[in-house]
C-alpha cells in the first residue's frame, strides 16, 4: 500500500511541475547603447544598437524608450514617432528612430506620453537615455 501511495504522490507532483513551452523563445537582449542626434529644436534621432533582438519591433521599442526619456529630460511630456529604420548584420541590430518632442500632445497616431512610456520601459527592462 505504501508503495502505491508513493507512486501516486510522485505522479501528482510531476503533473504540477511546470514545463517549458517549446514554442516560447528565450529572450535575453543585450542593449549596447543609445546615441542621440538633435536634428532640429523638436526633431531628434536616436541611434540604438543591441544583440538578441527577436524582431525589428524589439529594436523599435528600444528607440521608443530612448525618445520618451529624452523628452522628459528636455522638459517635454510627449513624443511622436516619425520613422524607424532597422538593420541586422551578424546578430548586431541597429536602429535609427526619429521622433518629434513637444510639451503638448502632438497630432498623429503614433504619439507617446513620455512618463507612461518610461515607466513601461522600466517594467520591461529596456534602458532609456
Amino acid at each position: 500500500m505504501r508503495t502505491r501511495i508513493s507512486v501516486l504522490g510522485a505522479a501528482m507532483l510531476a503533473a504540477c511541475t511546470p514545463t517549458e513551452d517549446p514554442t516560447q523563445e528565450y529572450f535575453a537582449p543585450e542593449y549596447l547603447g543609445i546615441e542621440t542626434r538633435r536634428l532640429d529644436d523638436d526633431l531628434v534621432s536616436f541611434l540604438v544598437r543591441m544583440r538578441g533582438a527577436r524582431t525589428k519591433a524589439d529594436v523599435a521599442d528600444y528607440g521608443k524608450c530612448a525618445a520618451a526619456q529624452y523628452a522628459l529630460i528636455r522638459g517635454f511630456g510627449f513624443a511622436r514617432h516619425v520613422r524607424t529604420n532597422v538593420q541586422e548584420e551578424g546578430g548586431l541590430w541597429a536602429g535609427d528612430a526619429v521622433y518629434t518632442i513637444s510639451a503638448a500632445l502632438p497630432d498623429g497616431l503614433q504619439t507617446i506620453d513620455a512618463e507612461v512610456a518610461v515607466a513601461e520601459c522600466a517594467e520591461t527592462g529596456i534602458p532609456t537615455v
